[in-house]
């Protein structure tokens, strides 16, 4: 879905010769799984962070084309909304000092942009669900104008039959609403990591990423407001879910799941599992690319885009050396700071490494509803939630982190020859002083609002002016 598509609107013979290529490139990928065709390159990471322009008020501006127009860095591109960019990182090698490298990265591109939209009178904001975002700015005139956007929202309700979509969340308060365009989905920003890894373990990857989600979302949860409602630690994850809703697709074999969800079970063999499972269970949403050569296996990629599970493999193709198959991590959400973002990187790296190097595969011990489970527990309570582990037994997700995960996830990075000093800096003190003080950016922003009252443009110029220290959210003081 990071490209552009040649035309937005499609004729019953698009969506046929598009089918046809798709069949046809599933089947090719599954040849390959059965050979162990793929590249055999050591395992590397990247990174995709999503942000928000917003005004000295703390309210959202939608000047996203004019801001990419004056940096005119390949790297930084639009978003759904206009009030919206995303950051993609170049892919590092897993060594070394990768951690810094990345932050430094981050630092240089974010603050590249920032720059350029003070200059212009606003700022970058890294954060799960804009707190100050009220639902009236989500219209189709702050959407991007990139056709493959305003195709997809076509799309969409045209599956619908034209029902709007609902959303019904019920937190510490209550959000119930109704809207009639897929500009929901701006509400909400994420981190989303890439892991390259090697064919024969990809499937042990994927169903680590699964296991770790739930914990993962635990510690980096961001998204406790939404439209002025005290909702879940992640509201981000139920807000994606309806923001998308289905709904079925009457008289169509296809669409009968949710394009956005968890998953339906570890997978058994290997990655081809889940393209099989595209070309099964759901309808095309943008029939382009027609006329490519079928080893690119452009239309498998970007049916694939149009189906957002939150542990999403993605294959790469190189006609040289073979595919490439990563594993794209979405569940955790954006900012709150550089650091923050390094250390979820880096507790995302360790937990999976831990997990897919056990002799016992973990998913043998903990069933997939439980890891389900676990998901939607840490999206509600976050560091509070409780969460099945693999012995049986339910531990709070901060107990489980210090007393298992933060130190397992510290040995199986040490065990790839990370730099000691960017695991003491972005696992030991960034994300393990978050473990010391309870602290995460959706409980930082509770304990605003708390101290201050429901000032939510405050609280985004709050958040906003400490992000840009670049200190652990950890360390984050509440000033009265």
């Amino acid at each position: 879905m990071g490209e552009e598509i040649p035309q937005s609107r499609f004729s019953p013979e698009d969506f046929s010769r598009f089918e046809a290529k798709l069949r046809a490139e599933t089947e090719l990928l599954c040849s390959y799984f059965a050979r162990g065709d793929f590249a055999q390159d050591a395992e590397s990471v990247g990174f995709e962070l999503e942000f928000a322009l917003i005004d000295d008020a703390g309210r959202p501006v939608p000047r996203n084309q004019e801001l990419l127009a004056k940096i005119e860095d390949p790297h930084l591109v639009a978003e759904l909304s206009r009030f919206n960019l995303e950051m993609n990182s170049d892919p590092h090698a897993l060594r070394g000092k990768v951690l810094s490298i990345m932050e430094r990265e981050l630092r240089r591109r974010f603050s590249f942009a920032e720059a350029a939209a003070e200059a212009q009178g606003y700022r970058l904001l890294m954060i799960g669900t804009l707190p100050s975002l009220v639902e009236s700015e989500l219209h189709l005139g702050n959407m991007s104008p990139l056709r493959r956007y305003r195709a997809l929202n076509e799309r969409l309700l045209e599956l619908r039959q034209g029902r709007p979509f609902r959303i019904e969340i019920q937190g510490r308060e209550r959000l119930s609403t109704e809207h009639r365009d897929v500009m929901l989905e701006a509400a909400a920003t994420s981190l989303q990591v890439h892991l390259q890894v090697d064919h024969r373990r990809a499937r042990r990857f994927f169903n680590a990423s699964l296991i770790a989600s739930g914990p993962l979302v635990a510690i980096s949860a961001n998204s406790p407001f939404l439209f002025g409602k005290d909702l879940w630690e992640e509201t981000r994850i139920p807000l994606f879910e309806q923001a998308t809703g289905w709904g079925g697709e009457s008289g169509q074999r296809q669409g009968t799941r949710s394009r956005v969800s968890f998953g339906h079970g570890y997978l058994v063999d290997s990655l081809a599992e889940c393209f099989e499972e595209n070309l099964r269970d759901f309808a095309v949403l943008l029939p382009a690319l027609e006329g490519t050569d079928e080893a690119e296996l452009a239309h498998l990629r970007l049916h694939n885009g149009t189906i957002w599970r939150w542990n999403r493999p993605l294959v790469v193709p190189d006609p040289k050396r073979g595919p490439h198959l990563r594993i794209e991590h979405r569940a955790m959400a954006a900012g709150p700071t550089p650091i923050d973002v390094i250390g979820n990187v880096a507790a995302y790296l360790g937990l999976v490494h831990y997990l897919e190097a056990l002799a016992k595969a973990p998913e043998d011990s903990l069933p997939f509803e439980a890891s389900k489970s676990n998901f939607y527990r840490a999206a509600k309570r976050g560091l509070d939630a409780q969460l099945q582990w693999t012995d049986g037994r339910e531990y709070r997700a901060i107990d489980l982190w210090r007393s298992e995960l933060l130190p397992a996830s510290l040995e199986a990075l040490r065990a790839l020859g990370l730099e000691e000093a960017d695991l003491g800096h972005y696992l030991e003190e960034a994300v393990g002083r978050r473990l010391q003080e309870g602290r995460n950016g959706a409980s930082w922003q509770r304990d605003w609002i708390a101290a201050h009252g429901r000032d939510f443009a405050g609280l985004a110029r709050a958040y906003a002016e400490r992000q840009s220290r670049n200190v652990a959210v950890a360390d984050w003081k509440i000033e009265c």
